[in-house]
């Protein structure tokens, strides 16, 4: 297994960058990694960005919703998008980049949820009720979002792809919202942190396994609930009914074997599953921009969305 080269030149240097975040508060750890933020100075364009307020299970909830650089916007899917950040940090910002590419390359609407933090905001399951109340909203208001309404998807980026693939147990057992697709990039799916992967890549790999650890104690600290489905997906006993599904698997994270077992799982219980696996990959890769496999990542995916969405069409 060989690391991406462009990776392998700076993993010193982001194993040396990221805060020892275990070692904090949530507090502290989100303002130690809000302050190695830096905004893009020209952010990729859209038709348009729009912040917006609307009703959560405890209080207001923060969204921001992108409409992609598409001539007609009234026939493509809405895609409700959480945030990675081990549910502790990250924000509407950190991930603004790959919304803005989301939006264009499927293209999409993209609704992104600023769902609340552990510890401080919500333990478990608040952000994961707050993904399905903000996709329960988008479908209640596709219309005006100017998405087709019978293409609807969820998808995040590790504890994002955590609430995306709650939500669509959610969605399936609660009866609505009808989910289109997810998608799922490296996601956490499962408090196991003693995995081939956790082994190989827990120290070394930008995500080390402390901090892994840390993640889960703020957000479900009590060990039984981590056994519920709202939690550890992997622990679902059924997982047919569930939406057409797209992973993205990076070969040096701890969480890639948590992320292959998903995958195979869903695609056991019959769910339509493609996944996309770069060995090379590290946790996160997918929202360092300047990285070609990053690039490729994310064509890929749209593309493989794109593909279980509208077929093609055989004679």
């Amino acid at each position: 297994m060989m690391l991406d080269s462009q990776i392998a030149r700076i993993i010193e240097a982001l194993n040396v960058g990221f805060p020892p975040v275990h070692t904090m508060t949530g507090a502290e750890a989100r303002a130690a990694i809000r302050s190695r933020f830096t905004p893009a100075a020209e952010p990729k364009p859209v038709a348009q960005v729009r912040d917006r307020t609307i009703a959560g299970p405890e209080g207001p909830l923060e969204i921001r919703v992108y409409r992609p650089r598409a001539a007609d916007t009234n026939s493509v899917p809405t895609l409700v998008w959480a945030h990675g950040g081990g549910w502790v940090f990250c924000d509407l910002d950190s991930h603004d980049d790959l919304c803005r590419d989301f939006a264009n390359q499927l293209p999409a609407v993209v609704v992104s949820v600023h769902y609340r933090r552990a510890p401080e905001e919500g333990r478990w399951p608040a952000a994961a009720e707050d993904m399905y109340a903000a996709t329960v909203w988008a479908a209640d208001h596709i219309v005006e979002l100017g998405g087709d309404p019978n293409r609807l998807l969820v998808g995040g980026d590790s504890a994002g792809g955590n609430l995306a693939a709650v939500t669509a147990l959610m969605a399936r057992d609660r009866g609505r919202p009808h989910l289109g697709a997810q998608l799922l990039l490296y996601p956490v799916i499962a408090a196991d942190f003693d995995t081939s992967s956790y082994q190989q890549f827990g120290r070394g790999y930008y995500n080390p396994k402390p901090a892994l650890q840390w993640y889960w104690d703020q957000y479900v600290p009590t060990v039984a609930d981590r056994s519920n489905p709202y939690a550890s997906p992997l622990q679902a006993p059924d997982l047919s009914g569930l939406p057409p599904t797209v992973a993205v698997i990076a070969g040096h994270d701890p969480l890639r074997d948590e992320g292959r077992a998903y995958a195979e799982a869903l695609y056991g219980a019959g769910v339509p599953t493609v996944v996309r696996y770069f060995e090379g990959g590290v946790h996160g890769f997918m929202t360092m921009p300047a990285l070609d496999i990053c690039k490729r990542a994310r064509a890929q995916a749209c593309a493989s969305l794109t593909e279980l969405l509208d077929p093609p069409v055989t004679t």
